[in-house]
């Protein structure tokens, strides 16, 4: 359900569920994120500095994990997201190898402005093997026509 650039995106009414996207989390998969990321700190690959720390082991990058928040805006909102979103979130747990990712939103709040609708949706990460959230927050984006979309 993406955006196709008109001015009533299919997710904007207050209340509209955004898609939900579940993502497992692998070695294979930090390891693939740490190496394009350039971010190489220990806490991501070595086990035993990992295990020292309040943690208690390997975890994931959180930008690899928020990246799932612009994954389901992208699916929402298409290019409005890319080209104009936003987002306000909090870092709250760490996701491990081996944890199923769930990621949900919900249109909190719309406001219509001169250049298109402000759309606030209201999003998280939670592990979906135990409930325990690992990133809330909002994230913002302006939907319009496709000439408005073109001139940003």
């Amino acid at each position: 359900m993406v955006n196709t650039g008109t001015i009533a995106p299919v997710h904007a009414a207050v209340g509209d569920v955004l898609p939900a996207v579940r993502r497992a989390i692998s070695r294979e998969g930090i390891n693939a994120y740490r190496n394009a990321s350039g971010d190489h700190n220990r806490i991501h690959y070595d086990d035993e500095f990992a295990a020292a720390t309040r943690f208690g082991g390997v975890i994931a990058h959180g930008m690899l994990t928020l990246a799932l928040v612009s994954e389901i805006m992208t699916k929402a909102y298409g290019a409005d997201w890319l080209t104009s979103g936003s987002l306000r979130v909090r870092f709250r747990g760490a996701a491990y190898p081996g944890d199923t990712l769930e990621v949900n939103g919900v249109v909190a709040k719309t406001e219509l402005g001169e250049t298109g609708a402000t759309v606030t949706c209201n999003v998280e990460v939670r592990n979906a093997d135990n409930g325990d959230r690992i990133i809330t927050g909002t994230a913002s984006l302006l939907v319009g026509t496709e000439q408005q979309g073109a001139a940003r």
